[in-house]
């Protein structure tokens, strides 16, 4: 049983950074692709950022190109979301999720597991 748990979150002005993470119990090995999404009220689930089952490779929704990194650490089962240069439209609940056959990264259901979320809010 896999279960993801994220952390970090809280309120900042804009311009700060955060670095939000997301702990794995179980094992979530170089096979899962991993990414972060977020929600905001009203609106629906968004990919914000990608990472390769090996790490290789990594994307980012256009929104946060430049601002956010993803990353992973196998050795502590950990992902990642590096958060600079945050602005009031990245307030939202921010959401790990992980699976084994990802084909369209910026598709929820292709992922796995999903963590409960952590929230974000810039102001």
């Amino acid at each position: 049983h896999v279960q993801l748990v994220e952390s970090g979150g809280g309120s900042v002005q804009a311009g700060g950074s955060l670095r939000l993470s997301c702990g794995v119990s179980g094992t979530i090995d170089s096979l899962h692709c991993a990414s972060w999404f977020r929600q905001a009220p009203g609106k629906e689930r968004e990919v914000v950022a990608y990472i390769y089952a090996d790490g290789a490779w990594t994307a980012c929704a256009d929104s946060v190109k430049g601002r956010f990194t993803i990353s992973r650490d196998y050795t502590k089962n950990t992902l990642y979301l590096q958060m600079n240069s945050l602005k009031p439209e990245d307030t939202a609940m921010y959401y790990c999720a992980a699976g084994v056959s990802v084909t369209n990264w910026r598709r929820s259901t292709d992922y796995n597991y999903w963590g409960q979320g952590t929230q974000v809010t810039v102001s």
